[in-house]
């Protein structure tokens, strides 16, 4: 299957989120993981995934500060990123879209529709 050589970055501050991401999405993607922005900079720096899974609610720098830097590097700014959080009221995915999300979906997720979503955006 010619996903398997995507890779799919997931950034999101709590455990769980990253390790339950780690079981439905490995089947399908290469995947990186980071527990904060400042880390999955860093990350960037010697990987360039497909796609990026991002949390609103992370502690230091949010969702909303991490795409805000990642869209204004040109080495980055092409990347699309999909909002995955349980932060859903209007606003915040109003924000998000405007930030340059190409979509934003809510936590917990339903597998089968964020592969489908994240198979949308890297094909």
């Amino acid at each position: 299957m010619e996903s398997k050589q995507k890779t799919i970055f997931v950034v999101d501050d709590n455990a769980v989120n990253l390790t339950v991401a780690h079981g439905v999405l490995s089947k399908h993607y290469t995947l990186l993981a980071a527990t904060s922005g400042a880390v999955m900079f860093e990350i960037l720096e010697r990987n360039q995934p497909d796609l990026i899974l991002l949390d609103v609610e992370m502690p230091e720098m949010d969702g909303f500060e991490v795409i805000t830097l990642l869209k204004s590097t040109k080495k980055t700014a092409h990347i699309p990123v999909i909002f995955l959080t349980s932060k859903t009221d209007g606003e915040s995915i109003l924000k998000g879209f405007s930030l340059g999300a190409v979509d934003y979906i809510e936590k917990p997720f339903v597998p089968d529709y964020l592969i489908g979503r994240i198979e949308h955006f890297i094909l």
